[in-house]
């Protein structure tokens, strides 16, 4: 799923702040959330979160995946 659609997702279940992280630990920001792909998240699906504890790791589109 694309970063955008995973943060629509958590707001869809009413959690409005949640986090995102370069997965390849080179700290880059995603600015154009449409043109990254989540490839892990903290915690894991289906466990309860609140505000600001998901946090979905991500690559740019067409990258590999360090996960």
């Amino acid at each position: 799923m694309n970063l955008q659609d995973a943060q629509d997702t958590i707001q869809a279940a009413g959690v409005f702040f949640s986090r995102s992280a370069d997965a390849t630990g080179a700290g880059r920001r995603q600015v154009v959330d449409s043109n990254w792909i989540v490839v892990d998240q903290t915690p894991s699906a289906g466990s309860p979160f609140g505000e600001i504890e998901a946090v979905l790791s991500a690559v740019k589109i067409d990258e590999p995946s360090p996960c």
